[in-house]
């Protein structure tokens, strides 16, 4: 090439080689030797070359090599440097042992980055430079077009230069995850259960966790976290599926309830469901216990604990401790309820989940740093009363800490498995040996088998759990509660106010409705002053711990309306 060429392409590409340069290096003098290194290389070879076919080409080939030979020189420049940089400096294999050490660190972080970018962007980064794909064959493959691969790629290289020029700050997640001690489901289930199956892995627990108060992008959750966002991206997505975030644009928000109250709130529950329960447990005591429903109500019969013959009476003389067990809680739970407020309603705090789940979901952090709540390990065994109904039959069952543990994951099946087996028995119909036996399994029946050779097996069978039957008697109990409730309701609303202003204070503004939803419901519909009730009987004495036979059949009701 004659000299009057090379004059004329140097002088050509001067400008556009010191950009390149500017672009790419750490300071201005830098940028100035790296241009005149790149422009001195071009002089010496245009000369003496003649096999150029593409000047453009060979320009910056040779910018590219001397580039690359700058980062070796000065191998603790690497952070900050783009992704089209960095990959061509990794694929080349003259270094040393500390370069290639320097090279690796970087490598390492850069793929670590690329974690961070969009699923699409990543998807076109990995295409491109990993596996040397041209544009126009992602565009293609992903049935964009090619203006947006090359736009994605261009914003791609921004996003990757500013996470190699920064440190990411993780939060103390990162350490110290959170856990949910109880996840509850307020509503009905869906197809895949109780919600606690969606929040059975720590980073489903700690990804809502992290978007609680404030909404943030699946980059900014994995920064809490400590991990990489493709792992947040694609739990983030099914638990924003099912309901439990909320996506605003590219950021999702939580969509339960989290209780992890301050201490002096807790104290403020405490106090609350104590002294309500104290008034409210004993009253309802009392009033069964001086009433004739217990002994003389035909209407109300079943636990039959005791051992009783093929011959014997079908009802033997009750256990009143054993009927308190159902009686007591079943009033609990459905009295007063026109005493409470309904502002909120439960189609506008519940969510609808395509499983058919349409429930609230709430959790409790581990209080292992914090004062606990009373009763709190007996709250973890507390399953709100679940109430299954089939035509004028229905199933109402309590768990607690002093009952077998029944409602399962499959309990809702089971539950109408034995509802349609009693409607059965109770219409006229038969029941074989292996569907009485699954009816004595779930602790609703006793029974006995006598003479099996000279009879062919005479089966025989009696309530184990308690039995109401007509509304009648059914409005009698209810109405005890609500006598009570009503006698003190601003006695209960004093002792509610404090406590509900507190936690509504603590609550995130879109969580609001939801949490207020929960508090209409303080001493009706409440599992904790179930608890709270109930404890106040045994530990005063007037509740009996039941025995271990009685378990499986305490406080489980068949309503026959």
């Amino acid at each position: 090439m004659n000299k009057f060429d090379v004059e004329k392409i140097t002088a050509e590409y001067l400008k556009p080689v010191y950009g390149f340069a500017l672009k790419r290096c750490a300071n201005l003098q830098d940028a100035e030797d790296l241009t005149q290194d790149i422009m001195m290389k071009l002089c010496r070879a245009l000369p003496i070359r003649d096999d150029i076919g593409d000047i453009g080409k060979y320009v910056w080939t040779v910018a590219h090599n001397a580039l690359s030979n700058y980062y070796r020189d000065g191998a603790k420049n690497y952070v900050g440097v783009s992704i089209d940089e960095i990959s061509d400096t990794l694929s080349d294999g003259s270094s040393d042992i500390e370069t290639d050490l320097i090279m690796s660190e970087t490598a390492a972080k850069l793929q670590s980055e690329i974690a961070y970018l969009s699923k699409l962007q990543r998807r076109i980064v990995i295409a491109y430079y990993y596996e040397n794909k041209k544009q126009g064959e992602i565009a293609e493959e992903l049935n964009i077009p090619v203006g947006t691969v090359k736009w994605h790629l261009f914003e791609a290289k921004k996003e990757l230069k500013r996470g190699l020029e920064n440190m990411r700050e993780s939060s103390e997640l990162k350490f110290n995850p959170v856990k949910f001690e109880i996840c509850g489901t307020n509503g009905c289930v869906g197809s895949k259960g109780d919600n606690e199956n969606f929040f059975r892995s720590s980073l489903s627990q700690n990804i809502a966790y992290s978007v609680w108060k404030e909404a943030k992008t699946v980059n900014e959750i994995a920064d809490d976290l400590g991990v990489s966002p493709v792992y947040i991206e694609d739990e983030a997505e099914f638990l924003e599926e099912y309901g439990f975030l909320i996506k605003k644009g590219d950021k999702y928000l939580c969509n339960i309830l989290i209780d992890e109250m301050p201490e002096e709130i807790t104290k403020l529950q405490d106090e609350m469901y104590e002294k309500a329960a104290k008034i409210f447990a004993n009253e309802v005591y009392d009033e069964l216990n001086n009433s004739d429903i217990l002994d003389n109500e035909a209407n109300i019969f079943g636990g039959v604990s005791e051992d009783f013959t093929y011959h014997s009476s079908p009802i033997p003389k009750r256990d009143r401790n054993f009927f308190m067990w159902a009686l007591v809680p079943y009033i609990l739970s459905l009295s007063g309820e026109k005493l409470a407020d309904k502002t909120v309603s439960f189609e506008e705090a519940a969510t609808l989940r395509p499983d058919g789940g349409h429930n609230i979901c709430w959790a409790v952090v581990d209080h292992s740093k914090s004062a606990k709540p009373k009763y709190f390990e007996g709250l973890k065994q507390l399953c709100v009363p679940y109430l299954v109904k089939e035509n004028e039959l229905s199933l109402w069952q309590l768990d607690s800490e002093w009952t077998g543990k029944r409602v399962t994951g499959d309990y809702y099946i089971h539950a109408q498995r034995c509802i349609n087996l009693i409607n059965r028995q109770e219409n006229g119909g038969e029941l074989n040996e292996e569907e009485i036996a699954f009816l004595h399994e779930r602790g609703l029946i006793k029974t006995v088998l006598e003479f099996p050779d000279e009879y062919h097996g005479c089966l025989k069978a009696a309530p184990l759990c308690v039995w109401i039957n007509g509304k009648e008697v059914k409005k009698t109990l209810i109405a005890i509660g609500d006598r009570i409730k009503e006698k003190h309701f601003a006695k209960f609303e004093a002792l509610k106010k404090p406590y509900i202003e507190a936690v509504l204070k603590e609550t995130p503004k879109h969580l609001y409705k939801m949490q207020k939803y929960g508090l209409q419901w303080l001493f009706f519909l409440d599992g904790k002053f179930i608890l709270h009730c109930l404890n106040e009987l045994v530990n005063s004495g007037r509740l009996r711990p039941p025995t271990e036979d009685e378990k499986k059949s305490l406080s489980t009701i068949i309503i026959s309306e």
